[in-house]
């Protein structure tokens, strides 16, 4: 199958991002798992430029099936800190994961799509950064923001509760909810990512596309 390298690449940022996610850097500001999530808008960036928006689709539902077992898993394991037991994935950490992914991804196709016949870094650098946004916007709003807690349970809404404690934004600005300085330095990294990207982008193209000549 010729997306199955796609599929596999897809699954193992996938996989890898859900076990980083659990080591903090920069005091909890960021995790190891923002750094290799991104790549998986290089993946699908790279299957549609090759081989069409069907098939970086298909890839695209491979990974979000992945992401929901990596939901499954963690929220059975449980994890011991400050004298309690909690789940390593809290249940709106993982509503808000697997509905992000698959709404970027799929608009990150779209967006690619409407772009695809101008310059060969057009589509891959503006669907990414755009996508990137909505992705960071929906995970962050859907896993922490208070507003959208009466749509879960009290319970659901304890195990996140410590996302909107008044800190210091980005660590130096104005107190702001935890959860706000999460996703702005979240952002940044895919962003940064998105441009670094475009080079193994361009590199990975342009052999996959002289294999299939």
């Amino acid at each position: 199958m010729r997306i199955l390298p796609g599929v596999i690449a897809m699954a193992i940022i996938v996989v890898a991002s859900n076990i980083l996610v659990q080591f903090l850097l920069l005091d909890g500001l960021l995790t190891w798992g923002a750094f290799t999530y991104p790549f998986a808008f290089l993946v699908t960036d790279i299957m549609n430029r090759v081989y069409g928006a069907a098939s970086a689709r298909r890839v695209i539902f491979a990974g979000f099936v992945v992401g929901i077992v990596c939901s499954l898993i963690g929220s059975k394991i449980m994890l011991q800190g400050d004298g309690y037991t909690y789940a390593a994935v809290a249940f709106r950490v993982a509503i808000g994961s697997v509905t992000a992914f698959l709404a970027a991804q799929l608009l990150d196709v779209a967006v690619f799509n409407r772009l695809r016949d101008g310059t060969w870094w057009r589509a891959p650098l503006v669907s990414s950064v755009i996508s990137s946004a909505v992705d960071t916007a929906m995970f962050f709003s859907i896993a922490f923001s208070v507003t959208l807690g009466a749509f879960f349970s009290e319970a659901a809404n304890g195990e996140v509760s410590w996302a909107a404690d008044a800190v210091p934004f980005l660590t130096t600005g104005p107190d702001a909810p935890l959860w706000v300085s999460l996703a702005v330095a979240d952002w940044g990294v895919k962003l940064a990512i998105s441009i670094f990207a475009l080079v193994p982008f361009r590199l990975f193209v342009g052999r996959m596309i002289q294999q299939k000549a």
